[in-house]
């Protein structure tokens, strides 16, 4: 055990000024405290106000005339295809998308919303998937949702056409489904994206504790949301927390993003160094004084990252 004298962290000269500025604002979202486990009705209150507080912050990043959106179904799974407006049915590269939320979040519109802003991002044609989720649909049934909307897009198009990603808990659910496909027969994407994972649902990482109260996105411990989602299965299973997976099995070359005031950096940089010593070609992007989620698409350093996750994902397109 350390124990540290309390302390003011100030705002770093080691970025730019509009990081700067997102910084010093401080947290973006309050503590809230969780509802008790077998409290539904609040729960789903909590995450109505969540999703809420999420739109607040990504609305205005949406430019809505950029991309046609169709709501869709993927081997009975709920979702949608967005495409980018100048995409031509020639171009075969999909981005299988699954979206974060703390595993409970994100669901129906906000689900279409955030599936238009990785669009934007990768400017490829997207699909999202809405998969179901806590209080009235705990774990397995969100992972099986993943699994087999990957089949129907896989059947579609072919692996080698694919990229998959997720940001926060999407990244969780990637990394599971791939290891499941994997296991179950189903071939690997392309590549993969794992931004800002939550990859360990035990949450042991180091920076579980040292950035708590630092991240201005994440600002408080998410194990009574990882115990809804879980439903009384062992956190530390590979497909609950794939950073305990075996990934000597196949898995496909991933790229890896967090903050150095990221509650979850633990994860990406633990998940980095079990995928290099599986021999999984593996790229880690860490983004200087960034929180959850970077500095809200608002800062140069933001657009660096997403030149990176671009010139990966057409690396391993072109790489098939």
């Amino acid at each position: 055990m350390t124990d540290l004298p309390a302390r003011s962290i100030p705002v770093p000269t080691s970025v730019s000024e509009a990081a700067q500025q997102i910084i010093a604002l401080g947290p973006l979202m309050e503590p809230r405290g969780y509802p008790p486990l077998d409290d539904a009705e609040a729960w789903r209150l909590m995450i109505k106000e969540g999703d809420d507080r999420t739109r607040s912050l990504i609305e205005g990043r949406v430019d809505a005339s950029a991309v046609d959106v169709e709501a869709a179904e993927f081997n009975g799974v709920p979702g949608f295809v967005i495409t980018p407006k100048g995409w031509t049915a020639e171009d075969q590269r999909i981005y299988f998308d699954i979206h974060g939320g703390a595993l409970i979040q994100g669901g129906g519109d906000m689900c279409r919303l955030m599936g238009m802003l990785t669009a934007l991002r990768l400017r490829a044609k997207t699909w999202t998937v809405d998969y179901r989720m806590p209080p009235d649909h705990p774990y397995p049934a969100p992972l099986d949702d993943c699994v087999a909307a990957y089949g129907a897009v896989v059947g579609g198009f072919g692996a080698d056409n694919i990229v998959v990603g997720g940001v926060s808990a999407g990244g969780n659910l990637i990394a599971a489904t791939l290891l499941r496909a994997r296991d179950e027969g189903l071939p690997m994407p392309a590549g993969a994206l794992l931004l800002t994972p939550e990859v360990d649902l035990t949450e042991s990482g180091d920076s579980f504790r040292t950035n708590l109260g630092l991240d201005p996105l994440l600002t408080q411990c998410l194990m009574p949301a990882n115990l809804l989602y879980a439903n009384g299965h062992d956190l530390s299973d590979p497909y609950l927390s794939p950073l305990f997976g075996d990934f000597t099995k196949g898995f496909p070359p991933t790229l890896i993003t967090a903050g150095t005031r990221d509650l979850f950096l633990s994860n990406a940089v633990l998940m980095h160094r079990a995928l290099r010593a599986a021999g999984v070609p593996a790229e880690l992007h860490i983004l200087e004084a960034a929180g959850h989620g970077g500095f809200l698409g608002m800062a140069s350093e933001d657009r660096e990252l997403d030149n990176e996750i671009r010139r990966f994902s057409q690396d391993r397109w072109s790489a098939k």
